[in-house]
């Protein structure tokens, strides 16, 4: 996948378009300093605007090969196109996730772009942890080093929101005198 072809795509004809969206997964744990190979693109967009992504991504020779309430997946058979999925921003924590973002630096400053905050990428992990265990210990993972590296600037109450939710809060206890530890 050609990614800095796409994203000069997706840049370009969602801000013509005014679609607001963020990145997500791989590129946003990229966009904060951790490591982490990726052969696709996440987005959070809102979903009022599904309609016309369905239109442009089909336009532009990709296929969708998932749809729902919640995300669209597309794949195209080029390869420098790749595949590219959108979270649809429709539930409250989501729409605010697209709403705090902030830009960052990607490919190391060649492209700006909205990225979800820290603790919303740990919102998007713990869930997707808690609703599929296979991705559980590449997920939390990811959260451990997000929280570690990130700690002193972590609002803690939202952490904890979205741990909370899926009833589990002894674990991020734990991950806190974890990252607390490697802070002294």
């Amino acid at each position: 996948m050609d990614f800095i072809l796409v994203f000069k795509f997706l840049l370009e004809t969602f801000q013509r378009e005014k679609i607001d969206f963020a990145l997500i997964g791989g590129f946003a744990l990229q966009a904060v300093g951790i490591t982490r190979t990726t052969g696709d693109i996440d987005m959070l967009v809102l979903s009022e605007n599904k309609e016309k992504i369905k239109d442009i991504m089909i336009k532009h020779n990709y296929k969708l090969i998932h749809e729902s309430n919640d995300v669209l997946n597309f794949y195209s058979e080029k390869f420098e196109l790749g595949r590219i999925d959108f979270l649809l921003a429709h539930r409250k924590y989501a729409v605010s996730m697209l709403k705090r973002a902030e830009e960052r630096d990607v490919f190391k400053g060649e492209f700006k772009i909205k990225v979800i905050k820290i603790e919303d990428q740990v919102g998007l992990k713990v869930q997707a942890s808690s609703n599929d265990s296979s991705r559980m210990l590449k997920d939390m993972a990811d959260v451990e080093q997000l929280i570690k590296n990130n700690y002193s600037k972590l609002d803690m109450g939202l952490l904890r929101e979205y741990f909370r939710l899926f009833d589990r809060d002894a674990e991020l206890d734990k991950i806190i005198e974890k990252a607390k530890n490697v802070e002294q």
